[in-house]
């Protein structure tokens, strides 16, 4: 029995001797503790590293160090927080330069002719036209008291009547909007846009 579990041993060995096809490498390598055989016990290869010894903290240097951090907590308390800059009522400083001065067009001088003749022109029109506006109020108002004049004198009743305020000359009706209840949880629509709010951190 005992020959017959050496032969095994020995065929297994024979046949893990031959070399490999694709690596090149010869089976004595397999003796190794880098390339350990399959029926070796594997192993991890010894460390020798000196274990990190622990760096011995001074109670007092610990203690100086925390009273520093405090010391800087305290001051930063201090301290008012800075008011988040609104960007709408800062005026950008290119904007601020007095150099910066638009220079008007340089028109040719018919056109600039033609605007001074067409301004007078438009200016005697308006003119006119407003002088016939105010003969044609003042002749209405002249003719309106003379008619309250001639209606006093035919009856007091009638004249106070005339001299009352109208409703109805200028009609005009207004409905505001009616009182409805909001929607509950309802979220109004923003629409696309695209978000540039700076974000700042005290």
């Amino acid at each position: 029995m005992s020959a017959l579990v050496s032969r095994t041993v020995t065929k297994l060995f024979s046949r893990q001797c031959t070399p490999c096809p694709l690596t090149g490498f010869d089976a004595h390598l397999r003796h190794s503790h880098w390339f350990p055989s399959v029926l070796a016990v594997k192993t991890s290869p010894p460390v020798r590293a000196e274990p990190k010894k622990k760096k011995k903290v001074d109670p007092k240097r610990e203690q100086i160090a925390r009273e520093r951090l405090k010391k800087k907590l305290r001051k930063l308390e201090k301290v008012p927080p800075e008011l988040i800059p609104i960007e709408d009522f800062i005026t950008p400083v290119k904007y601020l330069d007095d150099i910066r001065v638009r220079i008007p067009a340089q028109l040719p001088f018919e056109e600039s002719e033609r605007r001074a003749l067409l301004l007078k022109e438009w200016s005697r029109y308006k003119q006119s036209q407003h002088k016939v506006e105010m003969e044609a109020i003042s002749e209405a108002l002249e003719a309106q008291r003379e008619a309250l004049e001639e209606l006093k004198l035919e009856s007091e009743e009638l004249y106070q009547a005339a001299l009352k305020r109208d409703p109805e000359l200028l009609p005009f009706h207004h409905h505001g909007p009616s009182y409805t209840p909001p929607t509950v949880n309802y979220q109004a629509p923003d629409g696309k846009y695209n978000d540039v709010t700076k974000v700042y951190t005290q």
